[in-house]
Protein backbone atom coordinates (compact mmCIF):
# COMPACT_ATOMS: atom_id res chain seq x y z
CA UNK A 1 0.00 0.00 0.00
CA UNK A 2 1.31 3.46 -0.94
CA UNK A 3 2.39 5.37 2.16
CA UNK A 4 4.12 8.36 0.59
CA UNK A 5 2.23 11.60 1.19
CA UNK A 6 0.18 13.55 -1.27
CA UNK A 7 1.58 17.06 -1.64
CA UNK A 8 -0.38 20.24 -2.28
CA UNK A 9 1.84 23.24 -2.93
CA UNK A 10 -0.04 26.53 -2.70
CA UNK A 11 1.66 29.65 -3.97
CA UNK A 12 -0.29 32.75 -2.93
CA UNK A 13 1.10 35.32 -5.32
CA UNK A 14 2.07 38.58 -3.54
CA UNK A 15 1.25 37.37 -0.01
CA UNK A 16 3.34 39.17 2.57
CA UNK A 17 3.91 37.24 5.78
CA UNK A 18 3.03 40.06 8.15
CA UNK A 19 -0.62 40.22 7.03
CA UNK A 20 -1.35 36.74 8.41
CA UNK A 21 -2.62 36.22 11.94
CA UNK A 22 -0.08 33.46 12.57
CA UNK A 23 2.66 36.01 11.86
CA UNK A 24 1.21 38.53 14.29
CA UNK A 25 -1.27 40.50 12.16
CA UNK A 26 -4.08 41.77 14.42
CA UNK A 27 -6.93 41.51 11.90
CA UNK A 28 -8.80 38.27 11.15
CA UNK A 29 -7.47 37.88 7.62
CA UNK A 30 -6.45 34.21 7.78
CA UNK A 31 -8.33 31.95 10.24
CA UNK A 32 -7.82 28.78 8.20
CA UNK A 33 -4.14 29.41 7.52
CA UNK A 34 -3.69 30.24 11.21
CA UNK A 35 -5.28 26.91 12.13
CA UNK A 36 -2.83 25.17 9.77
CA UNK A 37 0.05 26.84 11.58
CA UNK A 38 -1.36 25.97 15.01
CA UNK A 39 -1.60 22.28 14.17
CA UNK A 40 1.32 22.19 11.76
CA UNK A 41 4.58 24.06 11.33
CA UNK A 42 5.64 27.62 10.43
CA UNK A 43 8.90 29.23 9.32
CA UNK A 44 9.19 32.68 10.88
CA UNK A 45 11.86 34.01 8.54
CA UNK A 46 11.36 32.59 5.07
CA UNK A 47 12.91 34.68 2.29
CA UNK A 48 13.08 34.91 -1.49
CA UNK A 49 16.58 35.03 -3.00
CA UNK A 50 15.00 36.60 -6.11
CA UNK A 51 11.78 38.38 -7.03
CA UNK A 52 9.23 38.60 -8.63
CA UNK A 53 6.94 35.84 -10.00
CA UNK A 54 8.79 34.01 -12.77
CA UNK A 55 12.29 33.94 -11.25
CA UNK A 56 10.94 33.20 -7.79
CA UNK A 57 8.84 30.23 -8.92
CA UNK A 58 11.77 28.97 -10.98
CA UNK A 59 13.81 29.01 -7.79
CA UNK A 60 11.11 27.10 -5.88
CA UNK A 61 10.81 24.34 -8.49
CA UNK A 62 14.49 23.88 -9.33
CA UNK A 63 15.81 24.05 -5.78
CA UNK A 64 18.57 26.20 -7.23
CA UNK A 65 19.82 29.65 -6.34
CA UNK A 66 18.90 32.19 -9.05
CA UNK A 67 22.56 32.74 -9.89
CA UNK A 68 22.72 29.00 -10.59
CA UNK A 69 19.65 28.68 -12.82
CA UNK A 70 20.10 32.18 -14.30
CA UNK A 71 16.45 33.36 -14.29
CA UNK A 72 16.43 36.72 -12.47
CA UNK A 73 13.83 38.76 -14.36
CA UNK A 74 10.11 38.60 -15.00
CA UNK A 75 9.77 38.38 -18.75
CA UNK A 76 13.54 38.49 -19.20
CA UNK A 77 15.78 37.20 -21.96
CA UNK A 78 17.22 34.15 -20.16
CA UNK A 79 15.75 30.65 -20.51
CA UNK A 80 15.97 27.76 -18.07
CA UNK A 81 18.37 25.04 -19.15
CA UNK A 82 16.84 21.62 -19.82
CA UNK A 83 19.32 19.99 -17.44
CA UNK A 84 18.05 21.99 -14.46
CA UNK A 85 16.15 19.77 -12.01
CA UNK A 86 12.43 20.45 -11.73
CA UNK A 87 10.28 19.36 -8.79
CA UNK A 88 7.07 18.17 -10.56
CA UNK A 89 9.13 16.32 -13.17
CA UNK A 90 11.02 14.44 -10.46
CA UNK A 91 7.79 13.57 -8.68
CA UNK A 92 6.19 12.35 -11.92
CA UNK A 93 9.21 10.17 -12.67
CA UNK A 94 8.87 8.62 -9.23
CA UNK A 95 5.25 7.59 -9.41
CA UNK A 96 3.25 10.70 -8.52
CA UNK A 97 0.20 11.96 -10.37
CA UNK A 98 0.95 15.62 -11.09
CA UNK A 99 -1.34 18.56 -11.76
CA UNK A 100 -0.99 22.34 -11.94
CA UNK A 101 -3.90 24.74 -11.59
CA UNK A 102 -1.94 27.66 -12.88
CA UNK A 103 -1.10 29.98 -15.74
CA UNK A 104 2.70 30.35 -15.47
CA UNK A 105 3.34 27.98 -18.37
CA UNK A 106 1.73 30.48 -20.76
CA UNK A 107 4.69 32.85 -20.50
CA UNK A 108 7.57 30.48 -19.72
CA UNK A 109 7.40 26.92 -21.08
CA UNK A 110 9.52 25.34 -18.35
CA UNK A 111 6.65 25.80 -15.89
CA UNK A 112 4.82 22.99 -17.71
CA UNK A 113 7.60 20.47 -17.06
CA UNK A 114 6.47 17.38 -15.23
CA UNK A 115 2.71 17.96 -15.22
CA UNK A 116 0.42 15.30 -16.62
CA UNK A 117 -2.51 17.68 -16.08
CA UNK A 118 -2.52 21.46 -16.45
CA UNK A 119 -5.77 23.28 -15.67
CA UNK A 120 -6.00 26.97 -16.53
CA UNK A 121 -9.25 28.65 -15.43
CA UNK A 122 -7.60 32.01 -16.09
CA UNK A 123 -8.47 31.48 -19.77
CA UNK A 124 -11.94 32.73 -18.88
CA UNK A 125 -10.56 36.15 -17.87
CA UNK A 126 -8.99 38.98 -19.86
CA UNK A 127 -6.37 39.45 -17.12
CA UNK A 128 -5.12 36.19 -15.62
CA UNK A 129 -4.84 37.66 -12.12
CA UNK A 130 -8.59 38.25 -12.19
CA UNK A 131 -9.23 34.52 -11.69
CA UNK A 132 -10.37 34.19 -8.07
CA UNK A 133 -9.80 31.43 -5.58
CA UNK A 134 -13.14 29.76 -6.32
CA UNK A 135 -12.21 29.51 -10.00
CA UNK A 136 -9.03 27.68 -9.03
CA UNK A 137 -10.24 25.81 -5.95
CA UNK A 138 -13.24 24.27 -7.75
CA UNK A 139 -10.98 22.84 -10.46
CA UNK A 140 -8.42 21.67 -7.93
CA UNK A 141 -10.94 19.89 -5.71
CA UNK A 142 -12.58 18.19 -8.71
CA UNK A 143 -9.19 16.84 -9.75
CA UNK A 144 -8.21 15.79 -6.21
CA UNK A 145 -11.36 13.76 -5.70
CA UNK A 146 -11.25 11.94 -9.04
CA UNK A 147 -7.99 11.43 -10.93
CA UNK A 148 -5.56 10.30 -8.21
CA UNK A 149 -8.19 7.95 -6.80
CA UNK A 150 -8.64 6.33 -10.21
CA UNK A 151 -4.89 5.91 -10.63
CA UNK A 152 -4.17 4.72 -7.11
CA UNK A 153 -1.15 7.03 -6.89
CA UNK A 154 -0.01 9.71 -4.46
CA UNK A 155 -0.43 13.11 -6.05
CA UNK A 156 1.32 16.44 -6.35
CA UNK A 157 -0.93 19.45 -6.94
CA UNK A 158 0.36 22.96 -7.53
CA UNK A 159 -2.20 25.73 -7.17
CA UNK A 160 -1.33 29.35 -7.84
CA UNK A 161 -3.73 31.80 -6.20
CA UNK A 162 -3.88 35.38 -7.50
CA UNK A 163 -6.33 36.98 -5.05
CA UNK A 164 -3.82 39.14 -3.17
CA UNK A 165 -2.03 40.16 -6.35
CA UNK A 166 -2.92 43.60 -7.70
CA UNK A 167 -5.64 44.72 -8.48
CA UNK A 168 -7.23 43.38 -5.20
CA UNK A 169 -10.81 42.80 -6.29
CA UNK A 170 -12.39 40.41 -3.78
CA UNK A 171 -16.13 39.62 -3.92
CA UNK A 172 -18.38 42.43 -2.66
CA UNK A 173 -18.87 41.14 0.88
CA UNK A 174 -15.10 41.28 1.52
CA UNK A 175 -14.47 44.77 0.12
CA UNK A 176 -15.08 46.72 3.33
CA UNK A 177 -14.38 43.93 5.80
CA UNK A 178 -11.30 45.60 7.29
CA UNK A 179 -12.03 49.30 6.75
CA UNK A 180 -13.81 51.56 9.22
CA UNK A 181 -12.21 54.84 8.22
CA UNK A 182 -13.58 57.94 6.51
CA UNK A 183 -14.91 58.12 2.97
CA UNK A 184 -12.13 56.62 0.82
CA UNK A 185 -12.79 59.28 -1.82
CA UNK A 186 -11.46 62.60 -0.53
CA UNK A 187 -10.24 65.12 -3.13
CA UNK A 188 -8.26 66.94 -0.44
CA UNK A 189 -6.20 63.81 0.33
CA UNK A 190 -3.14 63.56 -1.91
CA UNK A 191 -1.61 60.43 -0.35
CA UNK A 192 -1.77 58.52 -3.62
CA UNK A 193 -0.72 61.33 -5.96
CA UNK A 194 2.71 59.81 -6.58
CA UNK A 195 1.06 56.54 -7.55
CA UNK A 196 -0.65 58.19 -10.52
CA UNK A 197 2.74 59.03 -12.06
CA UNK A 198 3.92 55.41 -12.03
CA UNK A 199 3.24 53.56 -15.31
CA UNK A 200 1.02 50.99 -13.60
CA UNK A 201 -0.72 53.63 -11.52
CA UNK A 202 -1.48 55.69 -14.60
CA UNK A 203 -3.14 52.68 -16.20
CA UNK A 204 -5.07 51.88 -13.00
CA UNK A 205 -6.39 55.39 -12.44
CA UNK A 206 -9.54 54.89 -14.48
CA UNK A 207 -10.17 51.27 -13.54
CA UNK A 208 -10.39 49.68 -10.09
CA UNK A 209 -9.39 52.86 -8.21
CA UNK A 210 -12.38 54.79 -9.55
CA UNK A 211 -15.78 54.68 -7.86
CA UNK A 212 -19.02 56.47 -8.72
CA UNK A 213 -17.84 59.27 -6.42
CA UNK A 214 -14.35 59.62 -7.86
CA UNK A 215 -10.87 58.16 -7.39
CA UNK A 216 -9.93 56.27 -4.23
CA UNK A 217 -7.56 58.52 -2.28
CA UNK A 218 -7.10 56.63 1.03
CA UNK A 219 -4.20 54.12 1.11
CA UNK A 220 -5.78 52.37 4.09
CA UNK A 221 -8.81 51.57 1.99
CA UNK A 222 -6.69 49.92 -0.70
CA UNK A 223 -4.86 47.93 1.98
CA UNK A 224 -8.28 46.86 3.24
CA UNK A 225 -9.03 45.48 -0.24
CA UNK A 226 -5.80 43.45 -0.06
CA UNK A 227 -6.76 42.11 3.36
CA UNK A 228 -10.28 41.32 2.17
CA UNK A 229 -8.85 39.41 -0.78
CA UNK A 230 -6.65 37.49 1.65
CA UNK A 231 -9.65 36.53 3.81
CA UNK A 232 -11.44 35.33 0.69
CA UNK A 233 -8.41 33.32 -0.45
CA UNK A 234 -8.12 31.82 3.03
CA UNK A 235 -11.54 30.21 2.53
CA UNK A 236 -10.10 28.34 -0.45
CA UNK A 237 -7.65 26.64 1.93
CA UNK A 238 -10.57 25.29 3.94
CA UNK A 239 -12.27 24.03 0.76
CA UNK A 240 -9.13 22.16 -0.27
CA UNK A 241 -8.98 20.52 3.16
CA UNK A 242 -12.66 19.56 2.93
CA UNK A 243 -12.04 17.83 -0.40
CA UNK A 244 -9.28 15.79 1.20
CA UNK A 245 -11.60 14.77 4.02
CA UNK A 246 -14.09 13.49 1.44
CA UNK A 247 -11.57 10.96 0.17
CA UNK A 248 -10.02 10.28 3.60
CA UNK A 249 -6.67 11.77 2.56
CA UNK A 250 -6.35 14.80 4.82
CA UNK A 251 -3.99 13.14 7.30
CA UNK A 252 -1.66 11.84 4.61
CA UNK A 253 -1.51 15.07 2.61
CA UNK A 254 1.25 17.60 3.07
CA UNK A 255 -0.17 21.06 2.38
CA UNK A 256 2.46 23.76 1.96
CA UNK A 257 1.53 27.44 1.73
CA UNK A 258 4.09 30.01 0.64
CA UNK A 259 4.43 32.98 -1.71
CA UNK A 260 6.71 34.03 -4.52
CA UNK A 261 7.14 37.48 -2.97
CA UNK A 262 5.34 39.90 -0.70
CA UNK A 263 3.77 43.25 -1.53
CA UNK A 264 4.42 46.89 -0.80
CA UNK A 265 1.36 48.83 0.27
CA UNK A 266 3.06 52.28 -0.15
CA UNK A 267 6.21 51.50 1.87
CA UNK A 268 9.35 52.97 0.31
CA UNK A 269 7.15 54.80 -2.22
CA UNK A 270 6.23 51.51 -3.88
CA UNK A 271 2.48 51.41 -4.37
CA UNK A 272 0.65 48.07 -4.60
CA UNK A 273 3.49 46.27 -6.30
CA UNK A 274 6.38 43.95 -5.49
CA UNK A 275 9.75 45.48 -6.17
CA UNK A 276 12.39 46.87 -3.86
CA UNK A 277 14.47 44.41 -1.85
CA UNK A 278 12.93 45.39 1.48
CA UNK A 279 11.62 42.79 3.90
CA UNK A 280 7.95 43.50 3.21
CA UNK A 281 8.59 42.17 -0.31
CA UNK A 282 11.25 39.47 0.15
CA UNK A 283 9.91 37.91 3.39
CA UNK A 284 7.07 35.49 2.71
CA UNK A 285 5.02 32.97 4.70
CA UNK A 286 5.82 29.27 4.92
CA UNK A 287 3.15 27.19 6.65
CA UNK A 288 2.90 23.39 6.50
CA UNK A 289 0.10 21.02 7.49
CA UNK A 290 0.66 17.25 7.45
CA UNK A 291 -1.19 15.46 10.27
CA UNK A 292 0.44 12.07 9.62
CA UNK A 293 3.88 13.53 8.94
CA UNK A 294 5.19 13.79 12.47
CA UNK A 295 5.58 17.56 12.37
CA UNK A 296 6.24 19.37 15.63
CA UNK A 297 2.72 20.59 16.38
CA UNK A 298 2.69 24.37 16.40
CA UNK A 299 6.44 24.40 15.71
CA UNK A 300 8.09 27.63 14.60
CA UNK A 301 11.50 27.76 12.95
CA UNK A 302 13.17 31.09 13.78
CA UNK A 303 16.25 30.75 11.56
CA UNK A 304 16.35 32.04 7.99
CA UNK A 305 15.22 29.66 5.26
CA UNK A 306 14.87 30.37 1.54
CA UNK A 307 12.58 29.36 -1.31
CA UNK A 308 15.17 27.09 -2.94
CA UNK A 309 14.98 24.94 0.20
CA UNK A 310 11.41 24.00 -0.75
CA UNK A 311 12.10 21.41 -3.49
CA UNK A 312 14.61 19.30 -1.53
CA UNK A 313 12.30 19.39 1.50
CA UNK A 314 9.31 18.12 -0.49
CA UNK A 315 11.43 15.50 -2.23
CA UNK A 316 12.61 14.15 1.09
CA UNK A 317 8.99 13.95 2.28
CA UNK A 318 8.24 11.95 -0.89
CA UNK A 319 11.23 9.65 -0.20
CA UNK A 320 13.07 10.85 -3.31
CA UNK A 321 16.77 11.82 -3.00
CA UNK A 322 17.26 15.46 -4.05
CA UNK A 323 19.56 15.83 -7.09
CA UNK A 324 23.05 17.08 -6.43
CA UNK A 325 22.39 20.06 -8.73
CA UNK A 326 20.03 21.55 -6.16
CA UNK A 327 21.53 24.28 -3.97
CA UNK A 328 18.75 24.22 -1.37
CA UNK A 329 18.77 22.20 1.83
CA UNK A 330 15.90 20.10 3.14
CA UNK A 331 14.67 21.05 6.59
CA UNK A 332 12.09 18.28 6.92
CA UNK A 333 14.00 16.75 9.83
CA UNK A 334 13.79 20.03 11.71
CA UNK A 335 10.04 20.25 11.16
CA UNK A 336 9.72 16.70 12.50
CA UNK A 337 11.83 17.41 15.58
CA UNK A 338 14.58 15.04 14.48
CA UNK A 339 17.23 17.72 14.05
CA UNK A 340 18.21 20.92 15.78
CA UNK A 341 16.77 24.05 14.17
CA UNK A 342 19.20 25.65 11.76
CA UNK A 343 19.26 27.90 8.73
CA UNK A 344 21.24 30.71 7.13
CA UNK A 345 22.93 33.57 8.92
CA UNK A 346 23.12 35.58 5.68
CA UNK A 347 21.95 35.41 2.09
CA UNK A 348 21.86 37.41 -1.13
CA UNK A 349 18.76 38.38 -3.05
CA UNK A 350 18.20 40.21 -6.32
CA UNK A 351 15.71 41.65 -8.77
CA UNK A 352 15.41 42.90 -12.32
CA UNK A 353 11.99 44.56 -12.19
CA UNK A 354 11.40 48.31 -12.18
CA UNK A 355 14.94 48.38 -10.82
CA UNK A 356 18.05 46.20 -11.08
CA UNK A 357 19.55 45.50 -7.67
CA UNK A 358 21.24 43.05 -5.32
CA UNK A 359 21.08 42.87 -1.55
CA UNK A 360 23.07 41.13 1.14
CA UNK A 361 20.99 40.46 4.24
CA UNK A 362 22.26 39.20 7.58
CA UNK A 363 20.34 38.88 10.83
CA UNK A 364 21.45 42.39 11.76
CA UNK A 365 21.92 44.41 8.57
CA UNK A 366 20.94 44.74 4.95
CA UNK A 367 23.04 46.28 2.18
CA UNK A 368 21.37 47.05 -1.16
CA UNK A 369 23.41 47.73 -4.30
CA UNK A 370 21.97 49.09 -7.56
CA UNK A 371 23.28 48.08 -10.97
CA UNK A 372 21.53 51.05 -12.58
CA UNK A 373 19.52 54.08 -11.49
CA UNK A 374 16.08 52.98 -10.37
CA UNK A 375 12.65 54.31 -11.30
CA UNK A 376 12.21 56.15 -7.98
CA UNK A 377 15.60 57.86 -7.89
CA UNK A 378 16.86 55.99 -4.82
CA UNK A 379 20.56 56.13 -3.93
CA UNK A 380 22.77 53.42 -5.48
CA UNK A 381 23.77 52.08 -2.06
CA UNK A 382 21.57 51.54 0.97
CA UNK A 383 22.45 50.18 4.40
CA UNK A 384 19.95 49.39 7.16
CA UNK A 385 20.25 48.28 10.78
CA UNK A 386 17.45 45.69 10.91
CA UNK A 387 17.40 45.49 14.70
CA UNK A 388 17.10 49.22 15.35
CA UNK A 389 15.23 50.01 12.12
CA UNK A 390 13.12 46.98 11.04
CA UNK A 391 11.09 49.10 8.59
CA UNK A 392 14.32 50.04 6.77
CA UNK A 393 13.72 53.78 6.85
CA UNK A 394 17.17 55.16 7.76
CA UNK A 395 19.91 54.66 5.18
CA UNK A 396 23.23 54.43 7.08
CA UNK A 397 25.63 54.40 4.12
CA UNK A 398 27.08 57.80 4.97
CA UNK A 399 27.08 57.20 8.74
CA UNK A 400 28.59 53.71 8.52
CA UNK A 401 30.91 53.83 5.47
CA UNK A 402 33.23 51.06 6.70
CA UNK A 403 30.38 48.60 7.25
CA UNK A 404 28.84 49.54 3.91
CA UNK A 405 32.16 48.96 2.12
CA UNK A 406 32.65 45.65 3.90
CA UNK A 407 29.19 44.38 2.99
CA UNK A 408 29.54 45.60 -0.60
CA UNK A 409 32.77 43.65 -1.02
CA UNK A 410 31.22 40.56 0.52
CA UNK A 411 28.23 40.88 -1.80
CA UNK A 412 30.35 41.30 -4.93
CA UNK A 413 32.61 38.40 -3.91
CA UNK A 414 29.58 36.20 -3.33
CA UNK A 415 28.09 37.08 -6.73
CA UNK A 416 31.41 36.36 -8.47
CA UNK A 417 31.76 33.03 -6.67
CA UNK A 418 28.22 31.88 -7.54
CA UNK A 419 28.61 32.92 -11.19
CA UNK A 420 31.92 31.05 -11.45
CA UNK A 421 30.39 27.93 -9.92
CA UNK A 422 27.54 28.13 -12.45
CA UNK A 423 29.94 28.58 -15.36
CA UNK A 424 28.58 32.05 -16.14
CA UNK A 425 30.73 34.94 -17.33
CA UNK A 426 28.29 37.84 -17.00
CA UNK A 427 26.09 39.26 -14.28
CA UNK A 428 22.45 38.39 -15.11
CA UNK A 429 21.06 41.40 -13.24
CA UNK A 430 23.21 43.68 -15.38
CA UNK A 431 22.20 41.76 -18.50
CA UNK A 432 18.46 41.95 -17.78
CA UNK A 433 18.37 45.43 -16.24
CA UNK A 434 15.01 46.86 -15.18
CA UNK A 435 13.02 44.42 -17.30
CA UNK A 436 9.55 45.62 -16.29
CA UNK A 437 10.15 49.00 -17.91
CA UNK A 438 10.71 47.28 -21.24
CA UNK A 439 7.65 45.06 -20.76
CA UNK A 440 5.48 48.08 -19.95
CA UNK A 441 6.69 50.01 -22.98
CA UNK A 442 5.99 46.98 -25.15
CA UNK A 443 2.38 46.82 -23.96
CA UNK A 444 1.54 50.51 -24.08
Amino acid sequence: METRPNIIMISADSLRADHLGCYGFPKATSPNIDAMAKDGFLCENFFCPVIPTQPSHTTMFTGQHPLTHGIVAHGGKARLGRSAPFLPELLLQNGYATCAVDTLFRERPWFARGYEWIIDPCLHHVFYASANQEDLTDRATNWITTVPQQQGKPFFLFIHYWDVHYPYTPPTKYRNMFYDGPNPVDPSDHSLDEWWTHPIGAMAKDTWLRTAKGHITKPDYVTNLYDGALRYMDEGIAALQDSLKQIDQLDNTMIVLLADHGESMTEHRVFYDHYGLYDNVIRVPFVVSWPAGGLVKGGRLPQIRQTHDLAPTLLEAAEIPPPSQMDGQSFLGQMQGQEEFSGYDKFITMESTWQAKYALRTNEHKFILAREQDLLGNPPRELYDLKADPLELNNLVEKEPALAAQMEKELEDWIAEKLKAAGRTSDPVKDEGASMIGIWKGHK
